[in-house]
């Protein structure tokens, strides 16, 4: 089927859609839910969230095109979380809008519930490959686009990557820095692996991963919600 350039589709699997255009899914539920503090720098962009106590701060500054766009760190015990431009927003969302939670404000929890299941029986359920070393494990996407490494015990303990053939606009990177709770990896993972299509324009779709990845026409009339609104189409938490 051919779609046109401004055509919105369904696309899967999500890790070759490209970023999307719902920046308001990964702070807008902080700021207008749970009133975390923020700023905006209209010139340049850039937005920060801070959390009521100030325990975490999220930076979201669009630079360079494959540079890192997404920090999301917390100061102590320190740990952070990076990601680059084409990161799927759907999958950084579930991350930020499960904060409130970790930090104790249960506050519409049941909206965007951590996953039960591992990162491993995860990838298992989704088909992703698993392979072992001495420093740690991998898991690789069913068509071998995307790889999640695992290190534990080290700076670096999850790092998520993915190309098509190398090739540019489709590159990014997540790295989950320091003492990142397991919690949020799964619930990256999750948000990532699972089969639910995402939505975009095709022409946000890295030109390269279009050949790769499967677009259909949404449902007709179906309207455009936020990740935290309730809806089934949330990938099951267990």
């Amino acid at each position: 089927m051919e779609f046109s350039p401004d055509e919105r589709v369904l696309v899967s699997p999500r890790h070759l859609a490209g970023t999307g255009d719902r920046v308001a899914d990964v702070l807008g539920p902080l700021i207008h839910l749970f009133n975390w503090r923020h700023t905006h720098d209209e010139s340049a962009g850039c937005i920060t969230v801070d959390s009521p106590d100030g325990s975490i701060v999220i930076d979201f500054t669009p630079t360079t095109f494959e540079g890192v766009w997404w920090t999301i760190a917390h100061h102590e015990p320190f740990w952070r979380i990076t990601a680059t431009q084409q990161t799927p927003l759907e999958v950084l969302a579930s991350v930020t809008q499960a904060l409130p939670q970790l930090l104790g404000d249960t506050r519409h929890s049941d909206r965007i519930p951590f996953t039960t299941r591992t990162v491993a029986e995860n990838a298992d359920l989704y088909n992703w490959t698993r392979a072992g070393n001495a420093s740690g494990v991998s898991f690789t996407s069913p068509n071998g686009h995307c790889t999640v490494r695992h290190a534990p015990g080290t700076e670096q303990p999850w790092r998520f990557e993915h190309s098509v053939w190398d090739g540019f606009g489709t590159r990014w990177h997540a790295a989950f820095e320091g003492e990142v709770p397991d919690a949020l990896a799964r619930q990256f993972f999750l948000f990532l692996a699972t089969d639910v299509p995402v939505e975009r324009t095709v022409e946000d779709i890295p030109h390269l991963a279009r050949s790769q990845a499967r677009m259909t026409p949404p449902s007709s009339g179906s309207p455009r919600r936020a990740l935290w609104a309730l809806n089934s189409r949330t990938p099951s938490p267990g």
